[in-house]
């Protein structure tokens, strides 16, 4: 019985690996790779941690990574890890089962950052928490000596950036495909689904009958049990499917718009620190 169960399972992730090269090549695997090969984000001999945080884009990520490094020409080496920052049995159960499900070889390391986020920033944690996410991930890529973290953030993350900065950090800037730390140096982040859209992993999950967690720290849990939004990216991720309704190219015209600035037209910009004005060219 035992048996039967494991070839049902080795069956079942090799469905859902044929679904990405296959059924959803064109709005997944293509994607994928375009980015991998246009911003230069895979390398020979590279060693990549893949971090997987336990929800959809991560999972996904990772199966991707595989395929590539099967299927592709370049050798690199991958390490898929999490960092349990203080889940609950339920949910690191959850992240667990679907590693085995989906056969990635998972390595998990333990920190307390829910616990310390929850003692310091109560009201807003979700900023300090990324930060000493980002902090831990980058002291385990080095202890693994890897050069390069991938992490999950697809299409509409970088749109919703782009319009949160505006709305709110009053600058225009985007979350890039790669970036160089300033911490960490010889390591890089990378960004591979970058031009992969939610509707498409939605749609992967969805086909393949998948399950996987949300952000599953005690802040958001509690404002969804008392029906309380406080999330701008939320906000954001709304008024761009509102727009949407009126103008289906919306989201691929922002997108194409932080490849298209014209210098010519702008008040003024930063680079490096230093500000240019408009006037200083007039």
């Amino acid at each position: 019985m035992k048996k039967k169960k494991a070839m049902y399972i080795m069956e079942e992730y090799k469905e859902i690996e044929r679904s990405i090269i296959k059924k959803f090549r064109k709005d997944i695997w293509r994607k994928f790779t375009k980015a991998v090969t246009d911003y230069n984000l895979i390398e020979e001999d590279d060693k990549i941690m893949v971090c997987i945080s336990g929800g959809k884009d991560s999972f996904l990520l990772a199966k991707c990574i595989q395929e590539i490094k099967k299927h592709g020409k370049i050798h690199f080496e991958a390490f898929y890890v999490t960092m349990d920052p203080g889940y609950n049995q339920v949910n690191r159960e959850k992240i667990e089962n679907n590693a085995k499900l989906l056969n990635i070889p998972l390595e998990i390391f333990a920190s307390d950052i829910f616990a310390s986020v929850d003692a310091i920033a109560q009201k807003s944690p979700c900023y300090l928490c990324a930060r000493m996410r980002r902090g831990y991930l980058y002291d385990y890529a080095q202890k693994l000596g890897c050069n390069k973290i991938a992490l999950g953030h697809h299409f509409n993350d970088v749109i919703e950036t782009t319009l949160l900065s505006m709305f709110y950090g009053s600058e225009v800037k985007t979350m890039l495909p790669k970036l160089h730390s300033e911490n960490f140096p010889g390591i890089d982040l990378i960004r591979p689904l970058y031009l992969v859209k939610e509707n498409a992993i939605q749609a992967w999950v969805k086909s393949n009958n998948l399950e996987f967690i949300n952000c599953a720290c005690k802040f958001v849990h509690d404002n969804q049990i008392k029906n309380i939004n406080t999330s701008k990216r939320k906000e954001i991720k709304e008024l761009i499917a509102n727009l949407r309704e009126i103008n289906p190219d919306v989201d691929n015209n922002i997108f194409t718009s932080l490849n298209n600035v014209n210098l010519n037209c702008v008040l003024g910009y930063k680079q490096d620190g230093e500000y240019t004005s408009f006037l200083d060219k007039f």
